[in-house]
């Protein structure tokens, strides 16, 4: 009987060890690469909870991967452990990291400015280098081009089961990572200046990042017209006039509108419409956006 229920405590003590593990990479899910570190994580530990970010992002956009992590991470619970691998750098003396935040999250990555907007956002507190002379997949030290499978999958499933700490990933470093440039969001007089970080790819929506509070500055009301510049490089891409709305069927099929995004920020669609497409509007930090009031 005792043997029963040290089992059970014992079971119960793994399986609460144990945090999820999230994958984010570029390579798409045509071909067997995503499923070879799905099964390198459920080699690790066949209890482990694995579950994807996106493997669709943009090949070799680091931008785009760091705010897809922006954008998804704070929904998670505190020690999910996130394995994100936008590597155009592999094999080379890029670092690979594990990097704890504020909020008690891991992300294991090559440190190339995927750790951008996540260093902004949530904090970080510590970050170690990955010591790969021990933590890498057995039998890889051949491989040299696929560090997702080899080491960041292998190291965010064992640290992600329990297998080892964090302690154990390799020697502190400075709690810095790689940023990426990028002009931050602004008021410039009576009018807001920003970014176009990202697209709603599937439907063509444009999103800022000028955020609720700053957009408050200008004393918005559903209904009020507003001038939306966009540019890429500096040269206009777009400009014209739109409602604020709360909400894309509150003004007619293809007619553009302004609102805020589930993220709050605002963000620029056509109603039944593919914005970005209609407009050749794209993203990343080439690309800029200035939105006024226009006056009655």
């Amino acid at each position: 009987m005792f043997g029963v229920g040290l089992g059970l405590w014992l079971a119960a003590a793994l399986a609460a060890a144990e945090s999820a593990l999230v994958l984010q990479t570029d390579f798409g899910l045509r071909d067997g690469a995503v499923a070879a570190m799905r099964g390198i994580a459920v080699g690790v530990n066949p209890r482990l909870a694995i579950h994807d970010l996106s493997h669709e992002n943009t090949p070799f956009d680091i931008w785009e991967g760091a705010y897809r992590l922006k954008q998804a991470a704070p929904f998670w619970p505190k020690g999910t452990v996130f394995v994100s691998v936008i590597d155009p750098g592999v094999g080379t003396e890029r670092r690979s990291v594990v990097a704890e935040t504020k909020t008690g999250h891991y992300f294991v990555t090559p440190d190339n400015g995927t750790l951008t907007l996540v260093a902004e956002d949530m904090g970080i507190v510590a970050v170690r280098r990955i010591d790969e002379t021990k933590h890498r997949r057995p039998g890889s030290d051949r491989s040299y081009t696929f560090h997702g499978r080899d080491i960041f999958a292998f190291v965010g499933a064992r640290l992600a089961a329990g297998a080892i700490a964090f302690a154990d990933v390799g020697p502190l470093l400075e709690p810095k990572v790689v940023a990426l440039p990028y002009a931050k969001a602004r008021r410039d007089g009576a009018a807001l200046a920003g970014g176009i970080p990202v697209l709603d790819f599937r439907y063509g929506n444009v999103w800022t990042d000028l955020d609720e509070t700053l957009f408050a500055e200008l004393r918005p009301e559903f209904g009020q017209r507003f001038r939306v510049t966009i540019a890429r490089a500096g040269r206009t891409v777009y400009t014209g006039e739109m409602p604020y709305a709360r909400t894309f069927g509150e003004v007619p099929p293809g007619q553009p509108l302004l609102y805020l995004n589930s993220l709050l920020k605002v963000a620029v669609a056509l109603n039944v419409g593919d914005f970005a497409r209609t407009h050749g509007v794209g993203s990343g930090p080439e690309w800029s956006v200035r939105v006024e009031r226009v006056q009655p």
